[in-house]
């Protein structure tokens, strides 16, 4: 067995071990950021200025892009 064949192995293990931790974490991130996203509609919703459905698109909308996101869903509903 050569230095090149051990080697190869170990940069293949890493690589699979790597595309298995970013698929294994988007959707635990998905769903840190819906839960985010719900809380933020729930306090915006308590102003009572408007009122937005708290669906988890909304959710995740809001959750990924914050304030903007929140921004953009109040013009699409209320002024579009």
């Amino acid at each position: 067995m050569g230095i090149f064949e051990v080697g190869g192995g170990l940069v293949l293990g890493i690589v699979i071990l790597v595309a298995l931790k970013v698929v294994l974490s988007l959707p635990l991130w998905l769903i840190k950021n819906s839960i985010v996203g719900a809380v933020m509609l729930w306090l915006f919703n308590l102003l009572g200025i408007f009122t937005l459905k708290i669906t988890f698109i909304h959710c995740l909308i809001v959750g990924v892009f914050g304030i903007p996101g929140l921004i953009a869903l109040v013009i699409w509903f209320y002024f579009l």
